[in-house]
């Protein structure tokens, strides 16, 4: 799929990763295209489905959700319907930040934002562990981010 995206592409996704409210002016400048063609190009990328939507970064210890945790997840079985009846219910969850099923030694990761320990452990107690399915959870709290990409580099594709 992205054998059709040329060197400017690839720097305007860049860009937008970047600064998703940068102006098309400036961007047209970044990329060395003139306004209307840069505009072209974006909108092709958006109908296309490379961005699939802007959004602002909240920082999470202004809002005083520091405390970050992961969470391996295994169910008792993973048929189609234990499977989806966890995936609606994990989506539910305001700390879950987010879910991911995993191939391998068990079934789910999570990763939970809360206010502190003792939130966190209300949330797994009365939310994680009371999910359809789950038998066993082990908790590891992160004591420090050293990178946490949001975006996919251009570099990669």
């Amino acid at each position: 799929m992205s054998k059709i995206l040329d060197n400017i592409d690839r720097k305007i996704l860049k860009a937008l990763q970047e600064d998703g409210r940068i102006s098309v002016t400036d961007l047209s400048t970044k990329v060395g295209l003139s306004n209307t063609p840069c505009t072209e190009r974006i909108k092709r990328l958006e109908r296309k489905g490379y961005v699939t939507g802007y959004h602002a970064q909240i920082a999470p210890e202004m809002v005083d959700l520091p405390y970050l945790t992961f969470v391996q997840i295994t169910l008792e079985r993973t048929t189609t319907e234990a499977l989806e009846k966890f995936n609606a219910a994990a989506r539910r969850v305001p700390e879950i930040e987010s879910c991911h099923m995993i191939a391998g030694g068990f079934d789910y990761l999570l990763k939970v934002r809360t206010r502190d320990m003792a939130h966190y452990r209300r949330t797994l107690a009365e939310r994680v562990a009371t999910l359809p399915h789950v038998t066993q959870t082990h908790t590891y709290p992160i004591m420090e981010t050293v990178k946490d990409n949001r975006g996919v580099d251009p570099l990669l594709f």
